[in-house]
């Protein structure tokens, strides 16, 4: 509030200077001339100059105040660049297959609030574990810890055994693919979309868009992989936004595949046509979906039932429907 306060009032001062300058200028000067010390022609030039001189002033006062600006920026920008990151680097490599992430009695607190409470899970190559329930029950905080983008506050990770936090973060998030409800395109050609930050490889990029069953539509554009699409795909629709997507995780081939509400948002065509490349996508890997639709996750090997913070029910769609009250009611409410 203080740097609109001054800024609105750099204007208006230097009008009022200004017009204060010119007027005691036109009053000594003039007198000046009357008296015969100074001639027209020389007070004329010299209020000419004097107006010449007006715009540069008023603009050098308008860069000190967005120098001003720029400064405290700046020292914000730089005391966040000197923080230490409170999640420390691992030094090992994950291994070459992963056969199984056990969750054991995990817990988080964001601040004073307890995010999740005593979470036990295990996935095991090849399996799709569905996170279902309410919002804020905890579904996203539990795959923010498995990226490492929070750590426990109890418990721990385990991948094949060994303690996430053993691990390189870089490796780590090389090895997980997200795709998300919300799908950021870059302002490139498909092709650097899909290969997301490597080198492109034409093979493999079609391979992933022919998996991702996006190619149909990459073939109709006028420059195919190389056509480019605008920020954030604007020229493409919903379900060739998320299929880009699905192809970019395709093409760094990860060995764990995160799923959030990937096909909530579109329609029933396109989310059959993602369903089938999501399918590609999965084999052989650990996958985890977060999901509000209980008709994305029938494939699902465990369905993990979260409410506030606790996993209060698991187990495939059968069971669960045998056991759970809650998640019966869940599956009454979408039909």
């Amino acid at each position: 509030m203080k740097s609109v306060r001054v800024n609105e009032l750099v204007s208006p001062l230097m009008e009022t200077i200004g017009a204060v300058g010119v007027a005691v200028v036109v009053i000594v000067g003039g007198g000046e001339v009357i008296d015969g010390n100074m001639s027209v022609g020389s007070f004329f030039s010299f209020l000419t100059a004097l107006f010449m001189l007006y715009t540069p002033i008023k603009k050098i006062s308008s860069l000190y105040n967005k120098m001003q600006d720029a400064l405290v920026a700046s020292e914000r920008i730089f005391f966040l660049l000197d923080q230490t990151p409170s999640i420390e680097n691992g030094t090992q490599n994950l291994p070459e297959k992963i056969e199984s992430i056990s969750f054991e009695n995990l817990s988080l607190h964001y601040g004073e609030k307890q995010a999740l409470h005593d979470v036990n899970l295990v996935a095991k190559s090849g399996e799709m574990i569905a996170l279902i329930g309410d919002s804020g029950g905890g579904k996203s905080s539990l795959m923010n810890m498995l990226m490492r983008f929070y750590d426990p506050s109890a418990g721990a990770i385990y991948i094949n055994g060994m303690n996430i936090k053993d691990f390189s973060l870089a490796n780590l998030r090389e090895n997980i693919a997200m795709v998300t409800q919300r799908v950021y395109i870059f302002h490139d050609s498909i092709a650097a979309n899909v290969a997301y930050g490597k080198e492109i490889d034409e093979t493999k990029v079609i391979d992933a868009l022919q998996k991702a069953n996006a190619y149909d539509f990459v073939q109709t554009l006028p420059e195919g992989i190389f056509t480019h699409l605008d920020e954030f795909g604007t020229n493409l629709s919903g379900g060739q936004r998320q299929r880009i997507a699905i192809a970019r995780a395709i093409y760094t081939n990860p060995q764990i595949l995160i799923l959030d509400e990937a096909t909530s948002a579109l329609d029933s065509e396109s989310e059959k046509k993602i369903t089938e490349a999501i399918e590609n996508l999965i084999k052989d890997k650990i996958t985890f979906v977060i999901a509000h639709r209980l008709s994305t996750i029938k494939k699902a090997n465990k369905i993990a039932l979260l409410k506030h913070g606790q996993i209060c029910a698991l187990g495939s769609d059968e069971e669960l429907l045998a056991s759970s009250a809650e998640y019966h009611k869940l599956k009454g409410l979408q039909h």
